[in-house]
């Protein structure tokens, strides 16, 4: 070396692998490969794992693929558990002041549920605590929305969707697609879900259990709302009074989410319940939403 002479420097791998990768031009692709190499890269300088702990991660990562089939995706509920799904939801699905906050579908939503008349019953098989449902489907500025397209699905009593028992429950079981009439209503009968566990044999359960954390999801109803000149309201209304209320393995309870399941006078047949919700959807186009919240401004006459 020359006297004198600064010394060369030597990239590191992650500046060569930005370098290569650079070489090929700007994409979507590069920019995320490159943002989560890099800090993937950030993590290994942090943490200083040893060998046999990164083994123990492509092990993991290993498990999470084969756990995946049709019937379980295994990728979906780890993207869940450390609430990556519900962040992606939120940046994609903004709402404004006043609308209902948008939530994830979760794994059981069937697309091919039959259609229903209003007031009909979604339980196939009448095992649970009765519920009467009613439902009102409004825009921002409190319109109702009628011929909305509204979508329900929840768990049983016992914490089970249908598509979970097929040999244990009816076919479409606790499940439905209803019309708003011309004030938006929508009203059904059903049974009382009960909350459940996320499962507890795979490799995210087993994570998730040695991180002392828990895998409870409060009792809930599932609703997707679907309306010309509306975006697409996909939501979940929780029982406010569910022990795990405040602990949601999915991260989906808000609190203008919560809504109380009332007990009804009792009776010879056994504990029944209502239930009234009201949804708010946007309009589809921005300019609409827009201009709603600018007259939803203090001094503004309505």
């Amino acid at each position: 070396m020359d006297g004198g002479s600064p010394d060369k420097h030597v990239p590191t791998v992650l500046e060569d692998l930005v370098l290569r990768v650079g070489s090929q031009g700007q994409s979507r692709l590069a920019t995320a490969f490159v943002a989560i190499v890099g800090r993937a890269h950030d993590l290994v300088a942090e943490l200083q794992p040893s060998t046999d702990e990164l083994k123990g991660v492509i092990d993991f990562l290993t498990d999470v693929g084969h756990t995946a089939d049709a019937r379980r995706q295994e990728w979906v509920l780890l993207a869940d558990v450390i609430g990556v799904s519900t962040r992606v939801e939120d940046i994609n699905c903004p709402r404004p002041e006043g609308a209902t906050p948008n939530t994830l579908p979760g794994p059981f939503y069937r697309a091919d549920v039959p259609d229903l008349p209003q007031r009909a019953n979604l339980s196939r098989d009448g095992l649970g605590d009765p519920l009467e449902v009613r439902l009102r489907i409004k825009d921002l500025d409190g319109h109702p929305i009628q011929q909305a397209q509204v979508e329900v699905w929840h768990a049983n009593a016992l914490g089970r969707y249908e598509n979970q028992d097929p040999d244990l429950q009816p076919e479409f079981n606790l499940r439905g697609r209803l019309r708003s009439d011309a004030e938006g209503r929508v009203q059904f009968q059903t049974v009382k879900p009960r909350g459940y566990a996320l499962p507890e044999d795979g490799p995210v359960g087993r994570l998730l259990t040695a991180l002392g954390l828990r895998l409870e999801r409060p009792a809930h109803l599932h609703f997707r709302v679907t309306a010309a000149g509306f975006q697409t309201l996909t939501t979940h209304i929780f029982d406010r009074h569910d022990p795990a209320i405040d602990r949601d393995a999915l991260f989906g309870v808000r609190p203008e989410l919560l809504a109380d399941f009332r007990a009804l006078p009792a009776a010879t047949g056994g504990p029944a319940y209502e239930l009234d919700l009201c949804l708010v959807l946007v309009p589809a186009n921005p300019d609409s939403v827009a201009r709603s919240a600018q007259s939803h401004l203090p001094g503004k006459e309505h």
